[in-house]
């Protein structure tokens, strides 16, 4: 019995999937199993209409565990629950519909301690790397109540709206970035490969080159002769900077500071921010957590030095018995829209559903923003480029136009 069950563990080879659920909303996974049937099977008893099955290599598979992981099995782990799965076998279900080996470990390993007797709550905290105190606070109040596949259901949907803020953050401030990284990259095959051609050819023609031909063929000279250096240096100095901005609590309280100050971008990072901290805030709040603990794991999850301190100061002036909105005033870094919603939400004992609607106000906001961001990025990006390239093209053929003027 032992070595058959060992075999088909053996025989177990990764999938990836991908189908809709229940709502129609369009989603996607991975899964160790014997085979194709398997995984259908395995997704129907989820409630998912599979779209599409197929094989992927062993050597595809990922051992990094991401958020997004950590989302879908939140969001997997709430269904099944909701659905009357045991939770033991939940664990089971889940694990093997991931595959990804570190992740089947780390759901091994907290259905030990779920099975040794441990809350669920307990078992995750030992694994703060991938559950913050957020998460942990939310499973516990949902077990102390009694609607753990609630909050799970609650967590997997902020989870799921947090990845998705952050992909738009990102692809706002990573695309001219990447273009402008691009741009300089070119720049330098040209100053190298390029220039010095044309350097050679002005050299026999003997005549007087303008000062703009000059200016470029002597940055031509400095990329050929040090291009090791110049890479070398912005290599290490953005290698530093982000070794500083990991180790140094006080250069990221300082960036972070500045990064609200930065014309279009810093309006940006306000909404997403603002929007984060109003979700977490409501999330913890409908769970039934007390305001002080929750403003703790708010602060955390604020994502900005400046809000989390400010969240901080308001949880000391709360706990005195201070009104929420008055604190928020205080603290000068809140808009005006949170600070009176929050009032009504104190006034009419509806704070988690008028902190949600805060977080979705800014979300969309965050949404338009990033269009704006995108549309006004395009033609800036590319005036940019024209002025670079236009103006080395310009610069090398000066003296061809001056030869041509003589004649």
């Amino acid at each position: 019995m032992a070595q058959a069950r060992s075999a088909a563990v053996a025989k177990q080879e990764p999938f990836h999937w991908e189908g809709t659920d229940k709502t129609g909303k369009k989603v996607k996974g991975e899964m160790l199993a014997p085979g194709e049937a398997f995984v259908r099977q395995s997704l129907r008893r989820l409630g998912i209409n599979v779209v599409k099955v197929r094989k992927q290599s062993l050597f595809a598979r990922s051992q990094k565990i991401t958020e997004k992981d950590i989302a879908l099995f939140t969001r997997q782990l709430a269904t099944m629950l909701k659905a009357g799965v045991p939770l033991l076998q939940a664990f089971d279900i889940s694990a093997r519909s991931h595959a990804n080996a570190s992740l089947q470990r780390l759901l091994g390993d907290i259905k030990s301690d779920v099975e040794t007797g441990s809350s669920m709550s307990v078992a995750f905290r030992k694994y703060p790397k991938y559950f913050d105190g957020l998460y942990c606070n939310l499973v516990y109040a949902g077990e102390q109540a009694g609607i753990l596949d609630t909050v799970l259901d609650r967590i997997a949907s902020y989870k799921e709206k947090m990845l998705a803020i952050k992909g738009k953050i990102k692809s706002a401030l990573f695309y001219p970035a990447i273009v402008l990284t691009v741009a300089f990259i070119i720049t330098a095959g040209i100053m190298i490969f390029v220039i010095p051609a044309f350097k050679d050819l002005y050299g026999k023609s003997g005549q007087d080159l303008p000062a703009l031909t000059m200016l470029v063929m002597t940055i031509s000279d400095a990329f050929v002769n040090y291009w090791y250096m110049i890479f070398g240096a912005i290599g290490l100095a953005v290698a530093g900077i982000l070794r500083a901005w990991q180790r140094s609590p006080a250069l990221r309280a300082r960036m972070d500071a500045w990064i609200l100050k930065v014309p279009v971008f810093g309006p940006l990072i306000e909404k997403a921010t603002v929007s984060r901290w109003a979700r977490t805030f409501s999330s913890m709040f409908s769970a039934g957590v007390p305001m002080v603990e929750a403003l703790d794991s708010v602060a955390g999850a604020a994502g900005n030095h400046v809000f989390m301190e400010a969240t901080m100061k308001i949880k000391t002036q709360v706990a005195t018995g201070s009104s929420l909105a008055v604190c928020l005033q205080t603290a000068g870094v809140f808009p005006n829209m949170l600070i009176q919603m929050v009032s009504i939400g104190e006034e009419s004992g509806s704070l988690d559903s008028m902190l949600s609607k805060v977080a979705d106000y800014y979300e969309r906001e965050v949404d338009e923003a990033v269009a704006g961001i995108s549309s006004l990025m395009e033609p800036f990006i590319m005036v940019i480029l024209g002025t670079l390239i236009g103006g080395i093209v310009i610069a090398m053929y000066l003296p061809i136009f001056k030869m041509g003027s003589v004649i």
